[in-house]
């Protein structure tokens, strides 16, 4: 079976376009080489599939024959992806909420303020100074 079917079988891409994309674009590894999409797989291969910036690591049980529900994904696949990987994962969740990239909108209620509040703070600390 082709991986991009294979990956697409067993639920790890949500369309078979989407995994033979993710294939040309050097996300799936097999024995840390990048794969075409044709490239075929067997039981026992581990496959390296990177979505969503994790790399979602995957040993082969068995092939099915066409895609699979949700609850028998396990027959197919054993997931053997490092825990490091979810927590990198939850960091960049993380940091990405306080992020805004510059010039996309108007500040939000939340930025206003802060920005007010170290005003105010700036504008005391030059009054303090100009007293002493």
């Amino acid at each position: 079976m082709r991986v991009d079917k294979f990956l697409w079988c067993v639920r790890y891409f949500k369309t078979r376009s989407v995994a033979t994309n993710a294939c040309k674009q050097g996300r799936v590894k097999m024995d840390g080489a990048n794969v075409k999409p044709s490239k075929e797989v067997f039981p026992g291969d581990k496959v390296v599939a990177r979505k969503n910036q994790v790399n979602y690591e995957i040993e082969i049980l068995d092939l099915p024959s066409s895609r699979v529900g949700a609850k028998l994904v396990n027959l197919y696949v054993h997931d053997v992806t490092p825990k490091e990987e979810f927590e990198k994962k939850e960091l960049l969740k993380y940091s990405q909420d306080y992020y805004r990239k510059k010039g996309t909108g108007r500040p939000t209620k939340k930025d206003r303020r802060d920005i007010d509040e170290w005003f105010d703070d700036a504008s005391e600390d030059k009054k303090d100074e100009q007293k002493s």
